[in-house]
């Protein structure tokens, strides 16, 4: 079954918001004693109601100060290339690739990678994460690392979790928009959500890492995921179309690793019975989104350490669902 976040759920919360005088979460927290047994986890920011109801660091730089987010950026990304395409940079999501990027067809498949691929990691590019990703960052093109080698599957068809494909994206959303994505997020997401972004890596060619290691606080991750709840408004601002964010909740192919469905950056799946969007980056980094219950949680955690499924990404997850279950 497909998850899907319908809009007109949305839609009815931003109304209803407004009466929850009192969340129910702001009056008891029987899930913090989880919290504290989790030692890799760094810090936990949790908003309901349009309000923050509860925000603590355990341990880590802090709620507002810069933290790596990891994978987190690919789901960024994903808010990008959506003001891209609303803007007219880029034409929509059924746009070539290779064009886009001034690159000759190859007569293979690639010629067929849209953007649409890119966002939902159905590129059939070679893998570039996991065991690959070292050597893939220790090229001295990443570019042309994740674009020149055979592709293994067609594009549109199974999920590859790679960020070499977000790393072209993010090539591409700086060539349209003659912005690198440092400059993006920081005009196009920090200024009207007033959350500072700080720069992070780069490629030998200069070009920002597309899809991994951000740096921005957990309370300005915290407020990406309140602006996407509330249909891509902020402070009476449209910073993303509604639109764009109904489209990216839409389930497109699903992770072999979890079982979850992903869409255009963001992973779709049940907690305690609710429709949830989410992201999720190495080490624990989280931003879960929840309409019905009109819940943000964002969870931070230490960024050099694994978060397996069966690990500390378990826990987390578990701890959502508790969280969830008790809104």
């Amino acid at each position: 079954m497909s998850h899907v976040i319908p809009p007109n759920r949305r839609a009815f919360l931003l109304g209803a918001s407004a009466c929850l005088a009192t969340p129910a979460l702001a009056q008891a927290r029987p899930w913090a004693a989880r919290v504290q047994g989790l030692s890799q986890l760094h810090a936990l920011v949790l908003r309901q109601g349009g309000q923050e109801i509860f925000a603590e660091a355990y341990r880590g730089p802090g709620l507002d100060r810069i933290t790596n987010v990891k994978s987190v950026s690919k789901t960024l990304v994903a808010l990008l290339t959506g003001i891209a395409i609303d803007r007219g940079d880029l034409p929509g999501v059924e746009a070539k690739v290779l064009p886009l990027l001034g690159r000759d067809p190859r007569g293979d498949s690639l010629d067929d990678l849209t953007v649409g691929h890119l966002l939902s990691m159905q590129t059939g590019l070679v893998r570039t994460s996991g065991a690959s990703y070292g050597a893939w960052v220790s090229s001295r093109d990443w570019l042309a690392t994740a674009l020149e080698p055979e592709p293994e599957a067609e594009p549109g068809g199974r999920f590859i979790y790679s960020t070499g494909g977000w790393h072209v994206l993010g090539a591409v959303l700086a060539d349209a928009t003659g912005l690198s994505l440092l400059d993006q997020a920081r005009a196009r997401l920090g200024a009207p959500l007033g959350v500072d972004f700080a720069p992070w890596v780069r490629d030998p060619q200069g070009r920002y890492l597309g899809g991994n290691d951000m740096g921005l606080s957990p309370r300005g991750l915290s407020r990406i995921g309140q602006m996407a709840l509330q249909g891509g408004r902020w402070d009476g601002a449209q910073v993303v179309p509604e639109s764009w964010l109904d489209t990216s909740w839409q389930a497109r192919a699903r992770s072999p690793f979890s079982g979850d469905q992903y869409g255009y950056g963001w992973f779709l799946t049940t907690l305690a019975g609710e429709s949830a969007a989410y992201a999720r980056g190495y080490g624990g980094q989280m931003l879960v989104v929840v309409p019905g219950r009109d819940l943000v949680l964002t969870i931070t955690s230490d960024p050099t350490l694994p978060a397996r499924s069966e690990g500390h990404f378990g826990d987390l997850r578990e701890l959502a669902a508790q969280i969830v279950a008790e809104a």
